[in-house]
């Protein structure tokens, strides 16, 4: 079982910044792949970026490359989401996802389905005003 806290959201202008911050406890975190999604109203949730166990590889959603960087802290047992020049279309609900019940992945693996993600946050909702 793990449990996830993300915190950092909020209402900034076009242009900002935010730093999505998800607090895992449960296992042990270096165990595992973390990924951020976002769901955006009236549509589906979509992966926005995720990164390996090893915290070596990471993976982007095209629209966000470039201005969205992905890390994790192992000793902190915290993924981030620093979010930069955000625009009015990063609006969304932003949940943060653990997946670890499948040891035979790479430690560079970077998935980016939901189907592969066993836990999720409670979300914290990005506001970007134009």
């Amino acid at each position: 079982q793990v449990q996830l806290v993300e915190s950092g959201g909020g209402l900034v202008q076009a242009g900002d910044s935010l730093r999505l911050s998800c607090a895992a406890s449960g296992r042990t975190f270096s165990s595992y792949p973390m990924g951020w999604f976002r769901q955006a109203p009236g549509k589906e949730r979509d992966v926005v970026a995720s990164i390996s166990r090893s915290a070596i590889t990471t993976y982007y959603t095209e629209s966000v490359k470039g201005r969205f960087t992905i890390s994790r802290d192992n000793s902190k047992d915290t993924v981030y989401l620093q979010m930069n020049s955000l625009k009015p279309e990063d609006t969304a609900v932003y949940y943060c996802a653990a997946a670890p019940g499948r040891s035979s992945w790479s430690p560079l693996y970077t998935p980016r389905r939901q189907n592969e993600y066993d836990y999720w946050g409670q979300g914290t909702q990005v506001t970007v005003s134009s």
